[in-house]
Parts: C-alpha cells; structure tokens; sequence
C-alpha cells in the first residue's frame, strides 16, 4: 500500500464551513514534535521561535504549593429524616452531586442520581440537576439518605482488590493529586442503562480515610480509549476543572477514517444539538441560534493515508461537546471506522483484517498540574487500533502534525 506525501500541508484553500484559509501554526511555521518514545515527548518552541504554550514536562514533583487551607465542616450524622443545609462560603460554586459526595461521604453515585431525578432535593425550594452550581447562603433540603461505608476503613474484599489491581494497571500517571488512566475501549466512565462496570464505580475502591473518593473530570464515550484525567482530592477538582473551562487544557485525539481529507488540514466549525429517539440519541448538526445547539470546532490533520482508501488523522478539538469528533468528521464525510453512530457510507467495504470497532484514541492531554509544572501523558494505540495500523502500514511512532493548532 502506497504512502502518502510526506510534505508539509498542501496549499488548496479549505472549502465550506472546514477553513478559510490554512491555519495559524500548521505546515511550515508549525514546530511538529517527534514521538519515538510514548509518553515522555519534548515541547519545542512554537511557531516564529516563540516559546510553547507549555515548559517543559513535568518531570520531578515540584516542591508542594500551599493551597488555602478548606473551612472544616463537621460531619453531617446518618441524615435518617429530611433536613436543610446552608451552602458555606467555601462550598460556593459546588456541583450539587460534589456538594452530596462532600458532606455525606459514601453516598453513592447512583443514589445521588435516583434523588435529584426524583425531585427529593430541593435548592431554596425548587428541584435541581446534578450539575446545577450552588451558590452561598442557599438552602438545601436533603431527603434521608443511604449512606455507604466509607471504603478504606478496613481490609478490602476479594472483588475490590481486584479492581484497584485493574485500576493500577490503566494508569498511565499518578501522584498525590492526579490520576491518568489509560481507559481501554468499551469500558464506560460512568454508569447508565445496562452499564454494569464503569470507571466511577471502579474509584470507589480509592476513597481515603475521610471517606472522600476520586472525582472525574472529564468524559471520554465508552468506546473510545486513551487518557482519563482524574482528581484525587478537591482542591485538584476544581484547579482541573478550571482548566478545562478556560480552555488551558490541550487534546490530541488519533482517528482513522474512510478516505482522505481535503485540504489535509484544516477547522471544521459547527453548531450541534441532541437528537433524541426511542432507541438512541446523537449529535446533529444544528444552525446557529437553535434551542440546544452549541458551537464546536476541531482542529484536523493528515498524518498519513493508505491507498486513498483510509487516513489518519490528528484530531485536535476546541470545545468539549458530547461526540464532537465523531459528529464532526461525519459532517465532512469522512467518518471514523467502526462508528456504530456515525458511519453511515453506502457501499463501503471494511478492509479485510480491521476490526469493526470504534477507531478513536485520546492520544495525548497536556495540562498544566494544581500545584505547579504541568502534566504531558500519551496513551499507546489500543490493540484494535494497533492492529489495523500495522496491517495499513502506518507508522505509529511518526510526528503529529497538528501539535500546534490555534487555540481558537
């Protein structure tokens, strides 16, 4: 199978909504880094000999920042009647499920889930979501509650030993504040309909001596692998959490998709809104102003193609919104192989030897650490991808094009 030209990006201006022009930091002005060692990869200097939005990695645990201290709060006895709480100044701005995980540790995910969806909690008297930010000096009314023991209390079981071995084998980083996990492809990140083992359940078996468990934060769909970012105490929830929000947070996603992009780099920006039916939900693309919708642009590149047939590509996305990658390259018409929801090509015929199976890897996150340095993992293809890489011929140890992609 024939390689694809290995020079930098072609100069045929986008079309549609993908670009209006090269972007800022591809081709020659881009300074593309080489991975010959997974997970331990230099940051050179940006485009024009500016330094990189990032120093470089972080390779000792720098010496610990104080982080102000949090207000101590009594522990909440076992809430057996319904009582109200007043969110505390140092709760302000706390996720409703946080605020439930942190006044009543061992209160489980799925029973935070079951109350809020019933209505049973109440903020200042009206119902609220999980994710709903509380604000200081609001009520709160808690129904009575079923706590669980808090783990890390005695000797674990059998089971929980188990997982906490399987955890450690995922993790790709850890030290005292932050978890990285290397989360292998059908393995959810939190629980649902017919999901029986997910990754927030599975952290259970780290809650520490308070009682306080592991906080996700961020998602990744069930099937796709790769870097799971992980909190291990609040102050690095929020420091994370802030990150992403502010966008200080950079993703790079591998994919392989049906044929070839054109222009081989280039912006897809878009608005898009759940579609929901009885038996599934997905991602359109919606117009701008349309109830639901949210704006999302990716970042994409060639790396390399086979016979004109496949790519693949360097994803790099902007936004965060739920199967944006996924709905993205579909728009383009170029979707991911193995996508059970977005692949829908006519007459396309899987090349022999490739697993039907979702092709989408979250390859890399650099983030800067609560504490100070900043964090810079890689995840290695998983055995799926792996497989129909060797098959294709690509090169998994070739340098990322899109590394430095505009932010904006």
């Amino acid at each position: 199978m024939s390689r694809r030209d290995r020079k930098p990006l072609a100069k045929s201006r986008p079309q549609g909504d993908r670009a209006k022009g090269p972007a800022k930091g591809f081709g020659k002005g881009a300074a593309p880094f080489r991975d010959k060692k997974q997970g331990n990869r230099p940051m050179g200097n940006g485009p024009g000999g500016k330094p990189a939005r990032f120093a470089e990695p972080r390779r000792e645990k720098p010496a610990p920042v104080v982080a102000e201290p949090e207000k101590a709060k009594a522990e909440l006895p076992l809430p057996t009647k319904v009582q109200t709480i007043v969110v505390t100044a140092d709760e302000n701005n706390m996720r409703v499920d946080r605020f439930l995980e942190a006044r009543f540790p061992g209160l489980s995910f799925s029973h935070i889930q079951r109350i809020v969806r019933k209505g049973e909690l109440r903020v200042n008297g009206k119902r609220a979501d999980s994710k709903d930010r509380l604000e200081e000096g609001q009520s709160v009314r808690i129904p009575p509650l079923r706590l669980d023991t808090p783990k890390g209390a005695g000797p674990l079981s059998e089971a929980a030993a188990k997982t906490l071995q399987a955890l450690k084998e995922m993790t790709i980083y850890e030290d005292a504040d932050v978890l990285v996990l290397n989360k292998p492809a059908g393995l959810a990140v939190q629980g649902g309909s017919g999901i029986t083992r997910n990754v927030d359940s599975m952290l259970e078996v780290m809650r520490d001596a308070k009682g306080q468990k592991p906080r996700l934060v961020h998602r990744l769909d069930r099937e796709t692998s790769g870097c799971l970012l992980i909190a291990k105490t609040r102050f690095a929830a929020t420091a994370l959490t802030g990150s992403f929000r502010h966008r200080s947070a950079r993703k790079i996603y591998w994919a392989l998709v049906a044929g070839v992009p054109k222009p081989k780099q280039g912006r897809i920006s878009t608005y898009l809104a759940k579609e929901e039916s009885e038996e599934d939900s997905i991602m359109r693309i919606a117009k701008h102003g349309e109830e639901g919708a949210s704006h999302a642009v990716t970042y994409y590149a060639v790396v390399e193609t086979s016979a004109q047939k496949l790519a693949w590509v360097s994803l790099k996305p902007v936004t965060g919104r739920t199967h944006q990658l996924r709905a993205h390259m579909a728009h383009i018409d170029h979707a991911i192989i193995g996508d059970p929801k977005y692949f829908n090509k006519e007459n396309w015929d899987l090349p022999g030897g490739l697993q039907n199976r979702l092709h989408l890897l979250a390859r890399r996150l650099v983030i800067p650490h609560p504490r100070g340095g900043v964090i810079d993992v890689s995840a290695p293809l998983p055995p799926h991808m792996l497989q129909s890489w060797n098959l294709l011929g690509l090169e998994a140890d070739r340098f990322d094009p899109i590394e430095n992609a505009p932010e904006e």
